[in-house]
């Protein structure tokens, strides 16, 4: 028997339409009390939702929010795509999608399991940081896939995500996204989003992966402030496309890109994309800061190497670095 939906998604989702909806609309739709409505709604703008609010007309969701929903989603698929999707479901609050998936049974060999959040409690992002994603302003998404054996250079993987989620947003019309290796996309006026990998395997047996995508939608001041307070600077999609495109259609076009790339990995590897990369490359020709179990190293970036290393330029030669060791910084 399926749980009913917490009360706050449930007013979410009424107002999806648009609409302005009353207190005591909501309460007759929903079979509840006009306080409990009240107390959702509250919940909801703690949460960081945007609601506009009228006297005598009631709430309805800001311009540019909507409701993720799994029938859309689906909708919007390839048949091909579709047809290797195991699972997918939305979650209102979660502790974090990787979590979840890392601790369910992975997936069929070759199918896909995909979980949405619109609220993650202990979402993160690489090296343990936090990933702040109000609900309706951006995307938490994880596919989890299984590999029968270790593939090569799977580190090397987070790049080819990274060019698939580019290659979503430039077919929704969002242009100018670049790679900042290993994980993130960023623009120039900021960092739209984040790619985090995970997996569990035993010697000689399969791989259990995890792929965690976050992306920025539509984020208000205070997102924006809570992400600055991170050392980040947040951009998102609504400031490169008016209005910011429906946040199932981006959903759609990642699993699009995502599915095949997971499927043609353990075959082709990086190689193929290394051309992709080099156009993407926000790094390139510049000078950065590595930090290296505890070491800093400066010098001018150079790409990457067929396995998905950073290669910097310094005075005493040019030196790679192999992902999840380190952070870099422009300078």
């Amino acid at each position: 028997m399926t749980a009913e939906r917490p009360l706050p998604q449930r007013v979410f989702q009424r107002l999806d339409d648009r609409e302005f909806r009353s207190g005591e609309a909501l309460a007759a739709e929903l079979h509840v009390t006009r306080a409990a409505v009240w107390k959702a709604v509250e919940q909801l703008r703690e949460l960081g939702v945007a609601l506009d609010a009228q006297t005598n007309k009631g709430y309805r969701l800001a311009a540019g929010i909507g409701a993720l929903d799994a029938e859309r989603i689906e909708a919007r698929l390839p048949a091909q795509v579709r047809t290797r999707i195991d699972a997918l479901r939305v979650e209102w609050t979660i502790e974090s999608t990787n979590t979840s998936l890392l601790e369910s049974p992975p997936p069929p060999a070759g199918r896909a399991a995909v979980v949405l959040a619109e609220h993650q409690t202990g979402g993160r992002g690489r090296r343990g940081r936090s990933w702040i994603a109000p609900p309706g302003g951006a995307i938490c998404l994880s596919v989890a896939w299984q590999y029968a054996d270790l593939p090569a250079d799977l580190s090397a993987l987070s790049l080819v995500v990274g060019l698939s989620v580019v290659a979503a947003l430039d077919e929704l019309g969002v242009g100018g996204a670049q790679l900042k290796w290993p994980n993130d996309v960023v623009t120039d006026s900021g960092k739209l989003g984040g790619i985090l990998l995970e997996m569990r395997a035993e010697a000689g047996g399969p791989v259990h992966l995890v792929i965690g995508v976050g992306l920025n939608v539509l984020l208000d001041e205070s997102a924006r402030a809570a992400v600055g307070a991170t050392g980040n600077v947040a951009d998102d999609l609504h400031a490169h496309r008016q209005p910011a495109p429906d946040r199932n259609a981006v959903v759609a076009a990642l699993l699009s890109r995502l599915v095949p790339a997971l499927e043609e990995f353990p075959r082709q590897g990086l190689t193929p994309h290394l051309v992709h990369w080099n156009e993407r490359d926000a790094l390139r020709d510049h000078e950065v800061r590595v930090e290296n179990l505890g070491e800093v190293t400066r010098g001018m970036a150079r790409g990457i190497d067929a396995h998905g290393a950073l290669l910097v330029e310094t005075p005493g030669g040019l030196q790679r670095f192999i992902s999840g060791e380190v952070s870099v910084r422009r300078s």
